[in-house]
């Protein structure tokens, strides 16, 4: 297949997650980056540009002016990708997509949900590819446990018990930290940190798994180190469409965990359960039978799972891999798109702008809840 040329705003000199993007989108070669603006220091920008091998002309002052004028050139890019902070994304978004150029976002979407439901409606208009990068939904783990719940080996889902511990943020930060800081100024992050930025991870994650709907959410949001704005730990209670519940916790203040993702999930029929840092496994309880461990690599996933496996039992894949396993059905749909196939729903295994406004509307209601003293909230 021929490489598609994308662009991305956001990502430049010393910014973690831009670079992810990068990596993970050379790992299947099927996409190449053309053009950019990647700081909203211009020089800064063009000089990063220069070092990631895009042409002088593509290296824009602007986010907006590269929008118009990709948007307009007949070797224009196909898709742009966005890795700016969250205060951003609607503006940038929906610039490219009123351009006529698909877009892959960071999460959260936006901040508010009447923003999301916009470009929600402007993807559609204009027949526009929208992915939210939930990272974790790109495991093969992850995909082969929502095949068993589909194909009904947990029966009817009773509870759902997830959680995001982290501890970067268990202490003061001072304020020469080039990350913590923003992340906990309204201005940038918006109406939630914790939630906003892991949270939103937990919701995704047991939507993609199971299939669930939430119908309504009991959250308090806590800011536990003191002068703090936003929240460091949150916990929510939810109630799904169908009657099962589920109960989320996500902390950046929990003392001895790094990036401690689970997912437990129990039906009338058995139960499974993923770690985040060890990926390539989980184990699945049938009520009738002992624990069963799956492994990556190893054992045999079905097809949807399996297209998503890319080397051997025994070495581990991570989050490069999980990343590119986003951007793979991604630049792969957009190529038959582009050559005007029709779209099977098989072809798009990558999480939409649909799921990007229900991670959304969740941190709204969340913070609504807390804001009332952890009442119930529907959704």
């Amino acid at each position: 297949m021929k490489q598609i040329a994308y662009g991305m705003v956001g990502g430049g000199p010393g910014a973690f997650i831009g670079d992810v993007h990068r990596k993970a989108i050379r790992m299947d070669g099927l996409a190449v980056l053309k053009a950019g603006s990647f700081s909203r220091d211009a020089a800064k920008s063009k000089a990063h540009g220069k070092t990631l091998g895009v042409s002088e002309d593509r290296l824009y002052d602007d986010y907006r002016e590269m929008a118009r004028k990709e948007g307009s050139r007949e070797d224009g890019i196909k898709f742009v990708v966005v890795v700016t902070p969250n205060s951003t994304h609607f503006e940038v978004c929906k610039a490219f997509l009123e351009q006529g150029i698909h877009v892959v976002c960071d999460k959260p979407l936006t901040w508010k949900i009447e923003e999301s439901e916009e470009l929600q409606r402007l993807a559609e208009k204009k027949n526009l590819l929208f992915a939210v990068t939930y990272t974790y939904t790109g495991y093969p783990a992850v995909k082969q446990m929502r095949k068993m719940v589909r194909d009904g080996l947990l029966g009817k889902i009773r509870f759902v018990n997830a959680e995001y511990p982290q501890d970067w943020l268990a202490n003061p930060v001072d304020e020469s930290s080039p990350i913590a800081p923003w992340r906990m100024d309204p201005e940038v992050s918006g109406i939630s940190n914790c939630l906003g930025d892991i949270g939103s991870h937990i919701e995704n994650l047991v939507s993609t798994v199971t299939g669930l709907k939430i119908k309504r959410v009991c959250a308090r949001l806590d800011s536990l180190v003191e002068g703090r704005t936003l929240d460091d730990n949150a916990t929510v209670l939810v109630e799904y469409e169908g009657g099962a519940k589920g109960m989320y916790w996500s902390s950046q203040v929990a003392f001895g965990y790094d990036n401690a993702l689970r997912i437990r999930v129990f039906g009338e029929k058995g139960g499974l359960e993923w770690a985040q840092e060890d990926p390539d496994h989980f184990i699945f309880t049938p009520s009738d039978a002992p624990k069963q461990v799956f492994s990556r690599g190893r054992d045999p996933f079905a097809e949807e799972a399996q297209r998503y496996s890319r080397i051997p039992s025994g070495h581990p894949e991570g989050v490069y891999e999980a990343f590119a396993n986003i951007y793979l059905p991604f630049v792969t749909a957009l190529a038959k798109h582009l050559r005007g196939e029709k779209l099977e729903a098989s072809d798009l295994d990558f999480p939409s702008v649909d799921q990007g406004l229900d991670g959304v509307r969740f941190i709204n209601r969340c913070v609504q809840s807390s804001k009332q003293g952890a009442l119930w909230v529907e959704m």
